[in-house]
Protein backbone atom coordinates (compact mmCIF):
# COMPACT_ATOMS: atom_id res chain seq x y z
CA UNK A 1 0.00 0.00 0.00
CA UNK A 2 1.56 3.46 -1.29
CA UNK A 3 2.39 5.58 1.46
CA UNK A 4 0.67 9.24 1.36
CA UNK A 5 1.92 12.57 3.19
CA UNK A 6 -0.76 14.15 4.93
CA UNK A 7 -2.00 17.50 3.14
CA UNK A 8 -1.57 21.16 5.51
CA UNK A 9 -5.23 20.86 4.85
CA UNK A 10 -6.15 17.66 6.37
CA UNK A 11 -3.59 18.35 9.33
CA UNK A 12 -5.05 21.67 9.97
CA UNK A 13 -8.64 20.02 10.04
CA UNK A 14 -7.11 17.24 12.53
CA UNK A 15 -4.67 18.73 15.10
CA UNK A 16 -5.96 20.89 18.06
CA UNK A 17 -4.00 23.50 17.39
CA UNK A 18 -5.30 25.43 21.08
CA UNK A 19 -4.42 22.21 22.86
CA UNK A 20 -0.60 22.37 21.84
CA UNK A 21 -0.52 25.89 22.59
CA UNK A 22 -2.32 25.50 26.13
CA UNK A 23 0.69 22.87 26.89
CA UNK A 24 3.63 25.56 25.69
CA UNK A 25 1.61 27.94 28.06
CA UNK A 26 1.83 25.81 30.82
CA UNK A 27 5.46 23.99 30.61
CA UNK A 28 6.82 27.36 30.67
CA UNK A 29 4.59 28.55 33.73
CA UNK A 30 5.80 25.78 35.40
CA UNK A 31 9.29 26.46 34.37
CA UNK A 32 8.77 30.42 35.90
CA UNK A 33 7.89 28.67 38.91
CA UNK A 34 10.67 26.79 39.38
CA UNK A 35 12.90 29.88 38.48
CA UNK A 36 10.89 31.81 41.66
CA UNK A 37 12.14 29.37 43.84
CA UNK A 38 15.75 29.05 42.39
CA UNK A 39 15.80 32.40 43.29
CA UNK A 40 14.42 32.26 46.46
CA UNK A 41 17.03 29.61 47.10
CA UNK A 42 19.99 31.76 46.10
CA UNK A 43 18.82 34.65 47.47
CA UNK A 44 21.73 36.19 47.94
CA UNK A 45 22.44 35.86 43.94
CA UNK A 46 19.96 37.83 43.06
CA UNK A 47 20.85 40.83 46.04
CA UNK A 48 24.42 40.54 44.79
CA UNK A 49 23.68 40.67 40.71
CA UNK A 50 21.29 44.53 41.80
CA UNK A 51 24.05 45.45 44.26
CA UNK A 52 26.60 45.46 41.45
CA UNK A 53 24.35 47.03 38.78
CA UNK A 54 23.08 49.68 41.70
CA UNK A 55 26.66 50.69 42.37
CA UNK A 56 27.72 50.55 38.84
CA UNK A 57 28.93 54.37 37.84
CA UNK A 58 28.77 53.47 34.11
CA UNK A 59 26.45 50.89 32.02
CA UNK A 60 24.91 47.89 32.24
CA UNK A 61 26.32 45.93 29.42
CA UNK A 62 24.20 42.92 28.13
CA UNK A 63 25.43 39.88 25.81
CA UNK A 64 24.37 36.94 23.93
CA UNK A 65 24.11 34.76 21.29
CA UNK A 66 21.47 33.95 19.08
CA UNK A 67 17.97 33.56 21.24
CA UNK A 68 19.75 34.20 24.31
CA UNK A 69 20.60 37.66 22.36
CA UNK A 70 17.33 38.38 21.30
CA UNK A 71 16.52 38.44 24.92
CA UNK A 72 19.50 39.91 26.46
CA UNK A 73 18.63 42.88 23.50
CA UNK A 74 15.42 42.88 25.73
CA UNK A 75 17.08 43.22 29.06
CA UNK A 76 18.87 46.13 28.00
CA UNK A 77 16.36 48.37 26.55
CA UNK A 78 13.95 47.41 29.64
CA UNK A 79 17.11 48.52 31.93
CA UNK A 80 17.58 51.46 30.24
CA UNK A 81 13.89 52.85 29.99
CA UNK A 82 13.56 52.26 33.67
CA UNK A 83 16.78 54.41 35.05
CA UNK A 84 19.05 51.83 34.69
CA UNK A 85 21.63 53.13 31.49
CA UNK A 86 22.19 50.17 29.57
CA UNK A 87 23.18 48.52 26.05
CA UNK A 88 23.33 45.31 24.03
CA UNK A 89 26.58 44.25 22.39
CA UNK A 90 26.56 41.25 20.62
CA UNK A 91 29.76 39.21 21.66
CA UNK A 92 30.84 38.15 17.72
CA UNK A 93 31.01 41.86 17.50
CA UNK A 94 33.12 42.55 21.19
CA UNK A 95 35.72 40.38 19.90
CA UNK A 96 36.37 42.30 16.42
CA UNK A 97 36.42 45.69 17.68
CA UNK A 98 33.23 46.36 19.90
CA UNK A 99 35.14 45.56 22.70
CA UNK A 100 35.95 48.69 23.21
CA UNK A 101 32.76 50.11 23.86
CA UNK A 102 32.99 48.78 27.49
CA UNK A 103 34.91 50.55 30.30
CA UNK A 104 36.12 50.12 33.65
CA UNK A 105 32.98 51.76 35.02
CA UNK A 106 30.52 49.30 33.24
CA UNK A 107 28.74 46.39 34.71
CA UNK A 108 28.11 42.92 32.10
CA UNK A 109 25.44 40.38 31.82
CA UNK A 110 26.34 37.42 29.93
CA UNK A 111 23.65 35.48 28.74
CA UNK A 112 23.74 31.84 28.11
CA UNK A 113 21.43 28.77 28.62
CA UNK A 114 24.52 26.23 28.31
CA UNK A 115 26.96 28.51 29.58
CA UNK A 116 29.18 27.50 27.10
CA UNK A 117 29.23 29.45 24.45
CA UNK A 118 32.49 29.83 22.57
CA UNK A 119 31.71 33.94 21.49
CA UNK A 120 31.07 34.56 25.23
CA UNK A 121 33.73 32.28 27.08
CA UNK A 122 36.33 34.25 24.21
CA UNK A 123 35.66 37.76 25.50
CA UNK A 124 35.26 37.09 29.39
CA UNK A 125 38.94 36.78 29.90
CA UNK A 126 39.51 40.47 29.09
CA UNK A 127 36.38 41.74 30.69
CA UNK A 128 37.73 39.85 33.85
CA UNK A 129 41.59 41.36 33.26
CA UNK A 130 39.86 44.98 33.24
CA UNK A 131 38.02 43.99 36.54
CA UNK A 132 34.83 44.36 35.30
CA UNK A 133 32.25 42.96 37.28
CA UNK A 134 30.18 40.09 35.85
CA UNK A 135 26.87 38.90 36.49
CA UNK A 136 25.93 35.54 33.99
CA UNK A 137 22.52 34.26 33.60
CA UNK A 138 23.20 30.18 32.56
CA UNK A 139 21.31 26.98 33.26
CA UNK A 140 24.10 25.49 33.97
CA UNK A 141 25.36 26.44 37.14
CA UNK A 142 28.90 23.97 36.78
CA UNK A 143 29.80 25.76 33.38
CA UNK A 144 32.79 28.17 32.03
CA UNK A 145 30.61 31.52 31.94
CA UNK A 146 29.36 30.63 35.97
CA UNK A 147 32.61 29.75 36.90
CA UNK A 148 34.13 33.20 35.74
CA UNK A 149 31.22 35.21 37.00
CA UNK A 150 31.07 37.18 40.41
CA UNK A 151 27.61 35.94 40.05
CA UNK A 152 25.68 33.61 38.66
CA UNK A 153 21.55 33.34 38.03
CA UNK A 154 20.38 30.39 37.70
CA UNK A 155 18.02 29.91 34.84
CA UNK A 156 17.51 26.63 34.57
CA UNK A 157 14.45 24.60 32.95
CA UNK A 158 13.37 21.08 33.78
CA UNK A 159 12.01 21.33 29.76
CA UNK A 160 11.82 23.50 26.94
CA UNK A 161 8.13 23.92 25.99
CA UNK A 162 9.47 22.25 22.38
CA UNK A 163 8.49 19.09 21.90
CA UNK A 164 11.60 18.12 20.50
CA UNK A 165 13.85 19.93 23.26
CA UNK A 166 15.44 21.61 20.86
CA UNK A 167 14.41 25.17 20.39
CA UNK A 168 14.89 27.62 23.37
CA UNK A 169 11.35 28.10 24.56
CA UNK A 170 11.43 27.80 28.55
CA UNK A 171 14.91 28.71 28.94
CA UNK A 172 14.55 32.13 26.80
CA UNK A 173 11.02 33.00 28.62
CA UNK A 174 12.87 32.32 32.09
CA UNK A 175 15.56 34.40 31.54
CA UNK A 176 13.29 37.01 30.01
CA UNK A 177 11.54 36.93 33.15
CA UNK A 178 14.38 37.08 35.37
CA UNK A 179 15.76 40.02 33.32
CA UNK A 180 12.81 42.18 33.96
CA UNK A 181 12.81 41.01 38.02
CA UNK A 182 16.59 43.17 38.07
CA UNK A 183 14.99 45.87 36.30
CA UNK A 184 11.72 46.09 38.23
CA UNK A 185 14.22 45.40 41.63
CA UNK A 186 16.40 48.62 40.55
CA UNK A 187 13.60 50.79 39.63
CA UNK A 188 11.52 50.12 42.99
CA UNK A 189 15.19 50.94 44.92
CA UNK A 190 15.90 53.67 43.17
CA UNK A 191 12.56 55.28 43.54
CA UNK A 192 12.01 55.87 39.80
CA UNK A 193 9.07 57.69 38.97
CA UNK A 194 6.41 58.28 36.62
CA UNK A 195 7.72 61.79 35.59
CA UNK A 196 10.91 59.55 35.33
CA UNK A 197 9.87 56.98 33.07
CA UNK A 198 8.04 59.60 31.04
CA UNK A 199 11.17 61.53 30.08
CA UNK A 200 12.65 58.27 29.29
CA UNK A 201 9.75 57.66 26.62
CA UNK A 202 8.77 61.51 25.41
CA UNK A 203 7.16 60.14 22.37
CA UNK A 204 5.28 57.74 24.29
CA UNK A 205 1.51 57.52 25.24
CA UNK A 206 2.19 57.50 28.92
CA UNK A 207 4.95 60.73 28.00
CA UNK A 208 2.59 63.21 26.38
CA UNK A 209 0.27 62.54 29.70
CA UNK A 210 2.95 62.65 31.89
CA UNK A 211 5.18 65.33 30.71
CA UNK A 212 2.69 67.42 28.09
CA UNK A 213 1.17 70.41 29.78
CA UNK A 214 -1.82 72.58 29.40
CA UNK A 215 0.60 75.91 27.85
CA UNK A 216 2.01 73.30 25.23
CA UNK A 217 -1.70 72.96 23.82
CA UNK A 218 -3.90 75.32 24.71
CA UNK A 219 -5.81 78.15 22.17
CA UNK A 220 -3.88 81.85 23.01
CA UNK A 221 -3.95 85.46 21.41
CA UNK A 222 -6.28 85.58 19.19
CA UNK A 223 -7.38 82.67 18.95
CA UNK A 224 -8.92 82.75 22.70
CA UNK A 225 -12.80 83.04 22.31
CA UNK A 226 -13.35 86.01 24.42
CA UNK A 227 -16.06 88.82 23.77
CA UNK A 228 -16.60 91.49 26.79
CA UNK A 229 -19.91 91.56 28.86
CA UNK A 230 -21.19 94.34 27.02
CA UNK A 231 -21.30 92.41 23.77
CA UNK A 232 -24.06 91.70 21.91
CA UNK A 233 -25.56 88.19 21.81
CA UNK A 234 -24.96 88.03 18.32
CA UNK A 235 -21.26 89.41 18.67
CA UNK A 236 -20.82 86.10 21.28
CA UNK A 237 -22.55 83.40 18.56
CA UNK A 238 -20.16 84.52 16.06
CA UNK A 239 -17.61 84.62 18.09
CA UNK A 240 -18.19 80.73 19.19
CA UNK A 241 -18.22 80.05 15.50
CA UNK A 242 -15.30 81.55 14.48
CA UNK A 243 -13.14 80.14 17.06
CA UNK A 244 -15.14 76.70 17.42
CA UNK A 245 -13.79 75.97 20.58
CA UNK A 246 -17.82 75.94 21.33
CA UNK A 247 -17.82 78.31 24.47
CA UNK A 248 -17.16 81.93 24.94
CA UNK A 249 -14.80 83.54 27.39
CA UNK A 250 -16.72 86.54 29.10
CA UNK A 251 -14.24 88.98 30.29
CA UNK A 252 -14.21 92.75 31.88
CA UNK A 253 -11.75 95.61 30.26
CA UNK A 254 -8.67 94.09 31.61
CA UNK A 255 -9.17 90.71 30.40
CA UNK A 256 -10.42 89.00 33.85
CA UNK A 257 -12.66 86.48 33.27
CA UNK A 258 -15.88 86.99 34.33
CA UNK A 259 -17.68 83.72 32.81
CA UNK A 260 -18.64 81.87 29.93
CA UNK A 261 -21.27 81.27 27.46
CA UNK A 262 -21.33 77.62 25.80
CA UNK A 263 -23.62 75.47 23.71
CA UNK A 264 -25.00 74.40 27.22
CA UNK A 265 -26.24 77.64 27.75
CA UNK A 266 -27.50 78.54 25.12
CA UNK A 267 -29.72 75.28 24.43
CA UNK A 268 -30.84 75.69 28.73
CA UNK A 269 -31.68 79.80 27.10
CA UNK A 270 -33.84 78.27 24.65
CA UNK A 271 -35.81 75.83 26.62
CA UNK A 272 -36.49 78.45 28.84
CA UNK A 273 -38.02 80.40 25.75
CA UNK A 274 -35.06 83.27 26.96
CA UNK A 275 -35.34 86.04 24.41
CA UNK A 276 -31.26 85.57 23.28
CA UNK A 277 -31.83 88.44 21.22
CA UNK A 278 -33.19 90.85 24.28
CA UNK A 279 -31.05 88.78 27.04
CA UNK A 280 -27.84 90.02 28.30
CA UNK A 281 -25.01 87.68 28.42
CA UNK A 282 -24.84 89.12 31.81
CA UNK A 283 -27.99 87.07 32.88
CA UNK A 284 -27.30 83.82 31.15
CA UNK A 285 -23.46 83.33 31.33
CA UNK A 286 -21.96 80.87 33.40
CA UNK A 287 -20.50 83.13 36.20
CA UNK A 288 -19.65 80.14 38.29
CA UNK A 289 -17.22 78.61 35.69
CA UNK A 290 -14.40 75.91 36.15
CA UNK A 291 -10.55 77.20 35.08
CA UNK A 292 -7.31 75.76 35.20
CA UNK A 293 -4.82 77.07 35.28
CA UNK A 294 -1.32 76.75 31.98
CA UNK A 295 1.11 74.86 33.73
CA UNK A 296 -1.31 72.39 34.87
CA UNK A 297 -0.62 68.88 32.94
CA UNK A 298 -3.12 68.29 30.32
CA UNK A 299 -3.80 64.79 31.83
CA UNK A 300 -4.97 66.60 34.55
CA UNK A 301 -7.03 69.06 32.78
CA UNK A 302 -8.70 66.22 31.17
CA UNK A 303 -9.73 64.28 34.33
CA UNK A 304 -11.55 68.16 34.99
CA UNK A 305 -13.52 67.47 31.95
CA UNK A 306 -14.27 64.25 32.76
CA UNK A 307 -15.38 65.20 36.50
CA UNK A 308 -17.23 68.20 35.13
CA UNK A 309 -18.84 66.36 32.12
CA UNK A 310 -17.28 69.50 29.95
CA UNK A 311 -15.48 69.82 26.86
CA UNK A 312 -13.60 72.60 26.97
CA UNK A 313 -12.27 75.36 29.66
CA UNK A 314 -11.08 78.60 30.09
CA UNK A 315 -7.20 78.90 30.98
CA UNK A 316 -6.62 81.51 33.63
CA UNK A 317 -3.78 83.08 35.62
CA UNK A 318 -3.41 83.62 39.20
CA UNK A 319 -5.20 86.54 39.18
CA UNK A 320 -8.14 85.66 36.82
CA UNK A 321 -6.73 87.02 33.94
CA UNK A 322 -7.45 85.03 30.85
CA UNK A 323 -3.87 83.97 29.29
CA UNK A 324 -6.11 81.00 26.66
CA UNK A 325 -8.62 78.36 26.30
CA UNK A 326 -8.53 74.60 25.79
CA UNK A 327 -11.12 72.06 24.77
CA UNK A 328 -11.66 68.37 23.94
CA UNK A 329 -9.92 68.24 20.63
CA UNK A 330 -6.83 70.09 21.92
CA UNK A 331 -6.38 66.85 24.26
CA UNK A 332 -7.16 64.23 21.31
CA UNK A 333 -4.66 65.97 18.96
CA UNK A 334 -2.30 65.56 21.49
CA UNK A 335 -2.61 62.37 22.06
CA UNK A 336 -3.87 63.05 25.96
CA UNK A 337 -7.08 60.87 25.37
Amino acid sequence: MAHTTPTQESIAASFDFLAAGIRTMETERDAIAELILHQKQQRESFTRACELMLECRGRVVVTGMGKSGHIGNKIAATLASTGTPSFFVHPGEASHGDLGMITKDDVVIAISNSGNTAEIISILPLIKRMSIPLITLTGNARSQMAALADVNLDTSVSKEACPLGLAPTSSTTVTLVLGDALAVALLDAKGFSEEDFAFSHPGGALGRRLLLKVADIMHDGTRIPAVTESASMSDCLLEMTRQGLGMACIVDADFKLLGIFTDGDLRRALENRVDIHQAHLADIMTVKCTTISADMLAAKALAVMDEKKINALPVVAEDRTLIGALNMHDLLRAGVV
